[in-house]
C-alpha cells in the first residue's frame, strides 16, 4: 500500500506532463454525461491505475482503487432536471460500492469518527429521479470532506451552479477532488485519500461558457474561479469535450456565493 501512495502522490506532482493528444483518445461507456461523449480523461498513466467507470443512471463517475473515491463525476443537467429534483426525497443511504473489485471500494467504517463528511461529488440535491438519488450515495461518489465546507461554501456553489443551469438551459458538470503536497492523509482501513481541495468545471453550451471553481478542503468562506485550463494543469485531468477556445476564459463570479 505505501508504494502505491507513493506512486500515486508522485503521479500527481508530475500531471503537468498532460498532452492534447491523449485527450483527443477520451472514450466513455457513459457518453451522456459528458459534451459531444467525451468524458474527462486522466492524462498521467499511473493516475489511471486501478481505475474503473461507473455509469449510473443520470451522472457518471470514474473512481480509483488507489484512493479508494473518485477523481471525477460527471453530469449533464438540463433545467428540467433542476425543477425535478426539488422535489425528490433525500435518502441518505451510503452504501460501499459493490460494482467495484474487492479492496477498491471505501467503507462506511472508514469515515465513523474520521471527523470529515461524506461529501457528494455529483450532488444529491441535483438528482432528478430516485434511482439517481439512491446511487448518489455510493461511496464511488463520495470523498471525505471538512464539515464546515460541506455544509457550507460548497452548498452554496452547488446551488448557484444549479441557478446557472436554470438560467441557461442546460449544463455539463464535472465535480471532483484534487490531491496536491507530498503528505497526504487518509482516513480508516481503507486509506481513503483526503481531498486537499475540490473542483467543480461548469461547460454551458449556449452561453458558450466554461469555467472552474476551486476550494480548499478547510473551513472557509472563500473560493476561486479558475479557467479551465488552469484547473487541468492543476487536476491532472483533461476536458476534451470543452472547446479549448473556451478554456481560458475566466468568470469574475458566483451570483450568491
Amino acid at each position: 500500500m505505501k508504494a502505491r501512495f507513493k506512486a500515486f502522490a508522485a503521479a500527481l506532482l508530475g500531471a503537468s506532463c498532460l498532452t492534447a493528444a491523449l485527450a483527443a483518445s477520451a472514450s466513455t461507456d457513459c457518453p451522456q454525461f459528458s459534451p459531444d461523449g467525451r468524458a474527462p480523461v486522466v492524462a498521467n498513466a499511473k493516475m489511471r491505475a486501478s481505475t474503473q467507470e461507473i455509469c449510473y443512471s443520470d451522472f457518471a463517475v470514474l473512481h480509483s482503487g488507489v484512493t479508494h473515491g473518485p477523481l471525477w463525476s460527471a453530469e449533464h443537467l438540463t433545467a428540467r432536471h433542476v425543477d425535478d429534483a426539488k422535489n425528490n426525497t433525500r435518502t441518505n443511504r451510503f452504501y460501499a460500492e459493490r460494482k467495484l473489485p474487492p479492496g477498491d471500494s471505501a467503507q462506511l467504517s472508514d469515515y465513523k469518527r474520521s471527523g470529515y463528511d461524506r461529501g457528494h461529488m455529483s450532488p444529491a440535491g441535483d438528482r432528478w429521479s430516485k434511482k439517481g438519488m439512491a446511487e448518489s450515495f455510493s461511496l464511488a461518489n463520495i470523498v471525505p470532506q471538512n464539515p464546515s465546507n460541506n455544509r457550507r461554501i460548497w452548498s452554496r456553489i452547488e446551488e448557484a451552479v444549479r441557478r446557472l443551469v436554470e438560467e441557461s438551459g442546460d449544463a455539463y458538470v464535472v465535480t471532483g477532488p484534487i490531491f496536491s503536497g507530498r503528505q497526504l492523509q487518509t482516513i480508516g482501513e481503507s486509506r481513503v485519500f483526503v481531498p486537499t481541495q475540490l473542483y467543480k468545471v461548469v461547460y454551458l453550451p449556449s452561453r458558450q461558457l466554461a469555467f472552474a471553481v476551486v476550494v480548499e478542503n478547510v473551513p472557509t468562506d472563500d473560493y476561486a474561479m479558475k479557467t479551465v485550463h488552469e484547473l487541468e494543469a492543476m487536476s491532472g485531468l483533461q476536458f476534451p469535450g470543452i472547446p479549448e477556445a473556451l478554456k481560458d476564459k475566466r468568470l469574475g463570479g458566483l451570483k450568491g456565493v
